[in-house]
């Protein structure tokens, strides 16, 4: 398959199917710390996070802004493994998309805007659970960061084990 039908695809993965995302982050002791929670890839292969502004992980990014955010779901209609490189196991890969990059704490302003399109977006999809706050109370309580993609690797896009993998911008930290 082309790199730009699965990567289309790969977005398509991500918005309709996927839901939460495993964030992986570097504790002080150096070792990756991974947590699932809900990521917003963007169309230039961003991530956009909004959480509360209390996790441990903001520290961790501001400490060491390398971070992995990776989508893994059922495989892709159709899938197959027939030639598995080391072990047969019976089954077919999932789908993962998984970016690579370097983090940033947003500014309020930046929070306020991505909190509330992704409100909108889950409220229009008939998701109501999760509270409705106003501009005040995420500029107080919640924090946004962005992931600046630096590599983009997707599995189960492909025919049978076919890869994707690009560089999008050079690592600078």
């Amino acid at each position: 398959m082309d790199l730009a039908t699965a990567r289309a695809a790969a977005h398509a993965f991500v918005l309709g199917e996927a839901g939460f995302a495993q964030v992986t982050t570097i504790d002080s002791d150096g070792f990756p710390v991974s947590r699932t929670m809900t990521a917003f890839l963007e169309p230039d292969w961003s991530v956009s996070l909004v959480q509360r502004a209390g996790h441990r992980r903001l520290e961790q990014w501001r400490r060491d802004p390398h971070t992995l955010v990776t989508w893994v779901g059922s495989p892709a209609p159709g899938a197959t493994n027939e030639r598995p490189h080391v072990f047969d196991i019976g089954l077919v890969p999932p789908r993962m998309v998984a970016i690579r990059g370097t983090a940033s704490v947003m500014p309020a302003e930046w929070t306020i805007a991505v909190y509330r399109r992704e409100v909108a977006r889950q409220r229009a999809s008939g998701f109501t659970k999760a509270p409705v706050r106003s501009a005040d109370e995420v500029s107080a309580e919640l924090a946004g960061v962005r992931i600046e993609p630096v590599r983009v690797r997707l599995e189960g896009f492909g025919v049978g084990a076919e890869s994707h993998l690009w560089t999008i911008r050079k690592a600078t930290t």
